[in-house]
């Protein structure tokens, strides 16, 4: 027995290099490089920093968030997996532990002619695995990355659930703009037509004319429609994000939101703690690593420490079995479907990789594009706004000159509508910048 004792631990020895490893990050010479726009110095500042509170000011919207989180099923599903992930971890931890059985047995004699005999006994046994050989701790090892890898999923979802509230939201407050202005110009286009009707009479204008101004209106109006039309259902999906039954969503105005001036990405290298999804790809990573462990670990022997004993009532005394406690070692037989297994569990370890890696380029991509979103938005908005300044001087010089000369009504109409064209426009950045603010916020990780 001695010697069965020292070689398996010759055995563990010649092993441990292999089977209690733990799991290290691999080298990830790419990161440095993933955002395009180089950061300077060691600038570990990130808009990531703040919380969602601190970058969403607008209290209604808070309050939909803070909803979202509580009601939006999603959320309630991955927090779900988290528990079943700790329920997994603690059963692995406790097969450290030995099982007990019971097995109570009973019989009724009743032969002819013969008194009634009962018997029945009492049966114990006990089994204990000696985890010798690593197979029990990459298994508590890996229920603890799978745990980790929930977590990061819920958070994932939450951020996620975050930044698509908030679009949702500040969709509408874009939408509500349009609809502001495009309703402005179905007014402006009534009169329009009432006045090109009167220069019809007064001999000043086509039939052509006015029919293409009414045209004009009837376009303008169905835009109006249109618009409804997506207010409605934004505001039913932002319902199903939150959890609620479909209702009108109360909100506040474009044009009150306020956000930083200049947004910092910190350094890459904050994403593979910041990103939940990265997190969840390297725990799936440090999943298979153990997985791969326990693989290897099949190869030696499975030493398992049982025993039984019991009391019956036909000796009237205590019984054991003859061995007591046994010590048995389970030969292998099966290394052909062991070394199977090794190579299935170094295949999905290497995909773990591949995709880890791919994680860490696809969060360099949305970073690059969140920011890029951001600062053409802001260029193209201070376009827009030059432009409605020179459309705004160029109409009040056209309705002048239609006062004062022969100016033809309809280049008062073109500027106008030139001028409510630029101001949807200019809706339409400002609603595009505020998005790649949120953008790059969830890029970076934010929001949990």
């Amino acid at each position: 027995m001695k010697r069965i004792v020292m070689a398996l631990c010759l055995l563990a020895g010649l092993g441990s290099c292999q089977i209690y490893r733990t799991y290290q990050r691999p080298e990830l010479p790419e990161i440095d490089s993933l955002f395009r726009q180089p950061v300077q110095g060691a600038d570990t500042t990130s808009l990531a920093d703040l919380t969602w509170r601190e970058l969403f000011t607008d209290s209604r919207l808070q309050r939909l968030i803070d909803s979202g989180i509580m009601n939006n099923s999603d959320l309630q599903i991955a927090r779900l997996r988290v528990a079943e992930a700790q329920a997994s971890l603690t059963a692995s931890r406790l097969a450290y532990l030995p099982s007990l059985s019971l097995t109570p047995q009973g019989a009724v004699n009743a032969p002819e002619h013969a008194p009634t005999t009962r018997t029945y006994d009492l049966a114990a046994a006990a089994e204990w695995e000696v985890d010798l050989f690593g197979k029990l701790l990459n298994e508590k090892r890996g229920a603890a990355a799978a745990l980790a890898g929930q977590e990061a999923y819920r958070q994932a979802v939450e951020t996620q659930l975050v930044a698509t509230i908030a679009n949702s939201y500040y969709t509408l407050l874009m939408l509500d703009r349009q609809m502001e202005i495009t309703r402005s110009t179905s007014e402006i286009w009534a009169e329009n037509v009432r006045v090109m009707e009167a220069l019809k009479r007064a001999g000043q204008t086509t039939e052509m004319a006015v029919a293409q101004t009414a045209a004009e209106q009837a376009s303008v109006e169905a835009s109006v429609l249109a618009l409804e039309r997506q207010i409605l259902q934004t505001e039913n999906a932002l319902c199903v994000l939150l959890g609620t039954t479909p209702r009108a969503i109360g909100r506040t105005s474009l044009d009150e939101q306020q956000f930083p001036d200049s947004l910092s990405t910190g350094i890459p290298l904050q994403l593979l703690s910041r990103r939940p999804d990265v997190r969840q790809s390297e725990a799936a990573l440090a999943t298979a690593f153990y997985a791969t462990n326990t693989a290897r670990s099949a190869f030696y022997p499975s030493i398992t420490l049982g025993g039984t004993a019991g009391w019956t009532n036909a000796a009237g005394a205590a019984i054991s079995n003859p061995g007591q406690w046994l010590f048995t070692v389970e030969p292998l037989f099966t290394r052909g479907r062991n070394r199977a297994n090794l190579k299935i569990a170094r295949a999905q370890q290497e995909e773990a990789l591949v995709n880890f890696r791919q994680s860490l380029l696809t969060a360099g991509a949305e970073v690059n594009d969140a920011l890029v979103q951001w600062q053409t938005a802001r260029r193209r908005l201070e376009l827009d706004n030059r432009q409605i300044e020179a459309l705004r001087s160029a109409l009040r010089s056209s309705e002048l000159l239609m006062q004062h000369s022969s100016q033809n009504y309809l280049e008062v109409l073109t500027a106008q509508q030139s001028l409510l064209q630029a101001e949807l426009d200019a809706a339409s950045d400002r609603f595009d910048e505020i998005q790649g603010v949120i953008n790059l916020y969830h890029a970076l990780g934010g929001g949990y």
